[in-house]
C-alpha cells in the first residue's frame, strides 16, 4: 500500500503518518525500488492503534509511552490519569456553565452590567454605584473596578469587593471631591482638603486591600490613569485611613 493507500484505510490523512513517522510512533517501512515507502498489514495495525489511542484523548507523548510497552502495563496507567483529567475538566465546566446560567439570567432580564461578564460581587458593587452616572471619575471607577474583578485573586477580590459595597451611599461625593481635582496640580491646597474628606467617607476595611502608589504593577496601572492630583488625593485620604485603623500612637 501507499501512504494515500493506508492512509485511507485506517480514516487518517497522510499528513498525519508522515507525523507520526517524524514523531518515531510510526517506523518508517521499506521502501521500493522508486523511493516509494510500501506499506504493510504491519504498519496498518500499528497506525490504527495510534488513531484510537489519540481518539480517546492522549496526547502523542503519551501514545509513544504506551506503544513503548508491549506488555500493555503502561496503557492502563495512563487511561487512569486520563480519566482522572476528565473528571477535572468535567467540574471544570459544570462550574462554568452553572455560572454562564447566572450570566444568561441577568442578560435576559436586562442586568447585565456594560462591564459583563464580571463576578456576582461586583455586580452588587455596580448595583449600588448605578445612580452615579454624569461623573468622569465615576466612569473611570467602573473601568478600574472592573480590571481589578477581573485580575485579582478571588479571595482577595471577594472582600475587595464587599468593602467597595459598604461605600456605596458616599459614591456621589467621593466622585465629586475627586472630579474637582482633575485639573488641578498635586502641590494644590485643595488636595489636602480632598484627601482628609475621602478618608472621612471611606470605611476602614478598604484600605487594606488598596494598592500601594509605590507598589508597581497593578497599582502602577491605576494611578497612572488619573490626574496627579487625584492620585495624590487617594494616596493621602488611604495614609489617613491606615493611621485612623491603628489608631492614637
Amino acid at each position: 500500500m501507499r501512504i494515500g493507500e493506508i492512509a485511507a484505510l485506517v480514516g487518517v490523512t497522510p499528513r498525519a503518518v508522515r507525523h507520526y513517522h517524524h514523531l518515531g510512533l510510526l517506523p518508517e517501512p521499506v521502501r521500493r525500488s522508486n523511493g516509494y515507502r510500501e506499506y504493510g498489514l504491519r504498519e496498518a495495525v500499528l497506525l490504527a492503534r495510534i488513531r484510537r489511542l489519540t481518539e480517546i484523548g492522549l496526547g502523542l507523548d503519551e501514545v509513544r509511552d504506551v506503544l513503548a510497552d508491549d506488555a500493555g502495563r503502561e496503557l492502563v496507567e495512563v487511561l487512569e490519569e486520563l480519566d482522572q483529567d476528565l473528571r477535572r475538566q468535567e467540574a471544570v465546566i459544570r462550574e462554568r456553565r452553572t455560572r454562564l446560567a447566572g450570566l444568561l439570567a441577568e442578560a435576559r432580564a436586562g442586568r447585565l452590567p456594560a462591564e459583563g461578564p464580571v463576578s456576582p460581587e461586583f455586580t452588587r458593587v455596580l448595583a449600588g454605584l448605578g445612580k452615579v452616572r454624569d461623573s468622569p471619575m465615576a466612569v473611570r471607577d467602573r473601568e478600574h473596578l472592573a480590571f481589578l474583578d477581573a485580575v485579582v485573586p478571588e479571595e482577595q477580590r471577594e472582600a475587595l469587593m464587599e468593602a467597595l459595597h459598604g461605600m456605596r451611599e458616599h459614591a456621589g461625593e467621593v466622585y465629586g471631591l475627586l472630579d474637582s481635582l482633575a485639573d488641578k496640580e498635586p502641590d494644590d491646597l485643595r488636595v489636602a482638603r480632598a484627601a482628609t474628606a475621602l478618608a472621612a467617607l471611606l470605611p476602614d476595611r478598604l484600605a487594606v486591600h488598596f494598592p500601594d502608589k509605590d507598589a508597581g504593577g497593578l497599582a502602577d496601572a491605576i494611578f497612572a490613569d488619573l490626574a496627579p492630583a487625584q492620585s495624590e488625593a487617594i494616596r493621602r485620604a488611604m495614609e489617613l485611613v491606615t493611621e485612623r485603623q491603628e489608631g492614637p500612637s
